[in-house]
């Protein structure tokens, strides 16, 4: 199958520890890199995981809390000290530009190359990016101000080809691409191949969807269905729901909730409070509800 990773480069909350950096990911899609929220020191952790900076060309923010994009200027920056020339795609909720621009013109005057804001609507479910290989789509959270998570979709690729049974009816070369994409294949005799003779299916579609701050909402569920790598934020024990609700996020056992009933493949929990030494409790509270639960840490790279 191609490459479909996430990177996770910080997974802590607002206060900073020195157990873990604010939140940033990235995803690595066929060598395509995405980047999911911007926090302090993402572009050190960045480096950290050998990731190279050509092959990012889209940042995804959001909402617009310092410990989710305060480290945009500092990468921005970066990119312009090394000569990059390709632009760069922002996406984040309406305000950021606003905000962002005026540094950009005193910090960064002389960009070697062009920032492209996009701005979405948080209230409802947008697709906001798409290639030939995926979709990026929005999931409405609430929070405390605009936010929403994002669901990555890869489409179907193309049927893989049996070699032996190409060979067997000399299919030419020419024929090869369309033979992938489904068609039958007609021999010089005049004799119909069905396309299930030379071919097996795709590889299924694969989806990751990231859940950044939000209070307990099921209703996001249904989009979230049967994804294969669920990210949950996480950041109370069950012991702290009065706080959970009090600031719009969500507890380690909600967030397993949220996995069980969109029947999702995998869970990861983050975006800890700094009131936890380790993350053992968050673990086990979401563990027993959804087994199937790991707990982010930085440097961590989980394939889909």
């Amino acid at each position: 199958m191609e490459k479909f990773e996430l990177h996770i480069l910080g997974c802590g909350s607002a206060l900073p520890t020195t157990r873990h950096f604010a939140t940033s990911q990235v995803i690595n899609l066929r060598d395509k890199l995405f980047m999911i929220d911007c926090g302090e020191a993402a572009q050190l952790q960045f480096r950290k995981a050998q990731l190279k900076f050509s092959r990012l060309n889209h940042i995804f923010i959001s909402h617009l809390h310092g410990d989710h994009c305060f480290g945009l200027l500092g990468l921005i920056s970066t990119f312009s000290l090394l000569g990059r020339t390709a632009e760069l795609h922002i996406h984040s909720p309406k305000g950021l530009e606003a905000i962002l621009s005026p540094m950009l013109k005193f910090f960064c005057y002389n960009l070697s190359y062009k920032v492209v804001f996009h701005e979405f609507n948080t209230k409802k479910t947008t697709l906001i990016y798409e290639d030939r290989s995926l979709t990026v789509s929005t999931i409405p959270l609430q929070h405390r101000i605009p936010c929403c998570g994002f669901l990555f979709s890869e489409k179907l690729g193309l049927r893989h080809i049996l070699r032996d049974m190409i060979d067997f009816y000399e299919v030419p070369i020419y024929e090869i691409n369309k033979i992938k994409n489904g068609f039958d294949y007609l021999t010089p005799d005049g004799v119909l191949i069905p396309n299930s003779r030379l071919t097996m299916p795709a590889d299924p579609i694969r989806k990751y969807a990231y859940c950044s701050d939000t209070i307990f909402n099921p209703e996001i569920t249904e989009q979230l269905s049967e994804v294969n790598l669920l990210f949950h934020e996480a950041t109370f024990a069950q012991s702290e729901l009065a706080r959970a609700r009090e600031t719009f996020h969500s507890t380690a056992e909600q967030a397993a909730s949220i996995a069980k009933e969109a029947n999702a493949k995998q869970l990861i929990i983050g975006h800890f409070s700094a009131r936890y030494e380790n993350e053992e409790q968050l673990l086990s509270e979401a563990s027993t509800i959804f087994p199937n639960t790991i707990v982010a840490k930085e440097g961590l790279c989980i394939k889909i």
